[in-house]
């Protein structure tokens, strides 16, 4: 049976065998996270992030490439990559990019925004801009 669920409200986590697993949204989210699934190991996070911000990190995720689709707003993505930085502006609702593996990414966030992100969540790593 299947059951009614909120992206504002409920993330998902799919397994390495295909089920999806719904996590509700708390204060404790990515200790909950932890606790659940270890390393995430093998897993993707299926995610959604309001900002009316800039990012004031960047990050990146060494376990796989991650999906990013602009639902409303204005971002242009800037990805550090060897040949320099690559901005990827997104402007329309339905856009996407793909954030390469092991690729350092940041935000800017050019009106408020709200994005859709499929994240191979082992390993991701943080540093501030």
């Amino acid at each position: 049976m299947s059951k009614l669920f909120s992206i504002s409200s409920t993330y998902v986590v799919m397994n390495e065998n295909g089920s999806a697993i719904p996590v509700p949204v708390s204060a404790t989210f990515f200790e909950d996270l932890e606790q659940q699934f270890g390393d995430f190991k093998e897993k993707q996070l299926i995610s959604h992030y309001t900002f009316t911000q800039d990012w004031d990190t960047w990050e990146m995720h060494p376990a796989g490439d991650e999906f990013v689709c602009l639902l409303s707003g204005q971002v242009e993505f800037i990805l550090e990559q060897v040949s320099g930085e690559t901005k990827v502006q997104m402007s329309k609702p339905g856009e996407f990019t793909i954030v390469p593996q092991g690729v350092w990414h940041t935000a800017k966030v050019n009106a408020p925004s709200s994005m859709l992100f499929v994240t191979p969540g082992e390993g991701t790593q943080n540093r501030p801009l």
